[in-house]
This record gives structure tokens, sequence and C-alpha cells, in this order.
């Protein structure tokens, strides 16, 4: 009997035992899209050729992104595939471009930011960055700089050999007149390297947007905002004959600057109506 009740007491135990759980299986990393690769790269070519890069904090990534949408839903402009916009913070504070892969079905992606300077006004000839989006096209050729020497003997566009991108006539704010409008010409361009460069990082342009000499290179050597220029090499030498013959550019290579002032809050800050 004694027998009985002990087998019937194991059988109870093991009915009432919880059942296995069941081992979790080891769950695959995400797949890496070809553009997440690609921008990976860039994004390390980025860290090796341009020195004095800036340090982002993942929480100001958002701000940022979300004030260049801002700027391109002003202007129409939607972002329908994966594409690198180069995006410049005009506010005094910051003076800033940062490099940003946009995509239409994914967090964007940053690539890579530096100190850039924009327009500094209460100078003669001088004006504000305008703010807006601004295409980078076939329409206007871009040039390079002559390491001619101006009159105040300054190298305004750099050494020889430097890219200029030109994104034609655009309306600013005139700081000499209320509520006063100027029509500058916009371009990306190096600057003096032994007495402007040392400024980068402060307002200090007459409204175009100055950039180091390595971050010069960068932008010219991978392409990043030539999309439709590339695409003209194919059937017109002017374009052949300004692109790097060593580039290697980018497949995802874009059009567009977008300049926004973190600093305005809205005010005196109007989108530039692009005006070739």
């Amino acid at each position: 009997m004694r027998a009985v009740l002990f087998v019937l007491g194991l059988f109870l135990a093991v009915c009432a035992a919880p059942p296995p759980v069941a081992e979790a299986e080891p769950q695959a990393p995400p797949v890496a899209t070809p553009a997440e690769r690609t921008a990976a790269e860039l994004a390390g070519a980025m860290v090796r050729e341009v020195p004095g890069l800036v340090a982002v904090a993942p929480q100001d990534e958002v701000e940022w992104n979300r004030q260049v949408g801002e700027q391109l839903a002003l202007a129409g402009q939607t972002v329908d595939h994966a594409q690198l916009l180069v995006t410049v913070d005009r506010n005094p504070a910051v003076q800033e471009m940062r490099i940003v892969l946009a995509r239409p079905d994914r967090p964007w992606r940053l690539i890579g930011a530096a100190h850039v300077s924009t327009g500094e006004p209460g100078v003669r000839g001088h004006y504000k960055t305008p703010v807006g989006v601004f295409e980078h096209n076939r329409r206007i050729i871009d040039y390079r700089a002559q390491g001619t020497y101006d009159r105040h003997h300054l190298r305004a566009l750099g050494v020889k050999g430097m890219r200029v991108w030109d994104f034609g006539w655009h309306t600013t704010e005139d700081w000499r007149e209320p509520d006063g409008w100027m029509r500058i010409r916009l371009e990306i361009h190096a600057t003096d390297p032994l007495v402007l460069e040392s400024r980068i990082g402060q307002p200090a342009s007459k409204g175009c947007v100055h950039v180091s000499a390595a971050l010069d290179r960068f932008l010219d050597r991978h392409g990043v905002l030539d999309a439709g220029y590339e695409a003209a090499a194919e059937i017109d030498g002017r374009y052949r004959e300004l692109l790097m013959a060593d580039r290697t550019p980018t497949p995802l290579a874009g059009t567009l600057m977008v300049v926004f002032d973190s600093g305005a809050g809205g005010a005196g800050a109007r989108p530039s109506v692009l005006t070739y």
C-alpha cells in the first residue's frame, strides 16, 4: 500500500510541475541595406579625410532633422528616395554643416558634421546666408578657384583647384534696411587658408557657406551634391572637365542644400526663392 501511495504521489508531483520553458532562438541581427552600408563607408571616409569633425549627440539629431524637414516642407520638397542632403544651421552660435542620409521609409542617418562660416551681417558687402532649400543642378555649371589674390591679398575661394558649388541668385535679409531684402549669389566654397580658414565656425562670409579645404575636397571627391552632374558628364564635356578625374562618387549623391536658423525662432527668416 505504501508503494502504491508513493508512486501515486510521484505521479501527481510530475503532473503539477510546470512545463519546461523552451529556450528562445537567437534573433539574427537586422540585415543592413545597401544604402546603410554605403552610408557607413562614407561616414568612415569623412572621419579619415576631414579633421576636426563635430561630435553630435543622438538627441540633437532629432531636432536638427525636424528643422531640415520643416524647410523641405515649406519648399514643397519631398524625400522620395534615399539621398544625401547637405544641411546648414546659420545660427551664429552653431555655424555647422551636417551631411545627412535622408530616406522616406527609415530614420535619417548622420554621415558627419563640421563647422562652417555663413554670412556676417553688419559689414559692408556682407549679408545673412539665406534660409531655404537650394538645388544644385546642371543649369548652372560650377567652377574651380584660380588661387588668385583679391585686393585684400586674400585667396577668397581657397587655393587653386578648390571646387565652388554655385546655387544661383537668391534673396536674403539686408541688414542695412528694416525689412529690406538683397539678392546674392549663393555658393559653397573654401576660403583663404592662411587668414580666413581659422575663422570657420563663426559668421565671416559675404553670404556664401565657407568650408575648410578638407571638407571642400571631401564633398568634391565623393560627389555628395553631384547627382545631376554625374549624369550630365556622360553627355557634356564641360561637366567631365569640372569633376575630379580620380573621384569616387557615392551612389547616394543628392542635389539639395538645406539652410535653417535654429536661433531665429521663425522671425525675420523667410525661405529664399530660386531666381538664378
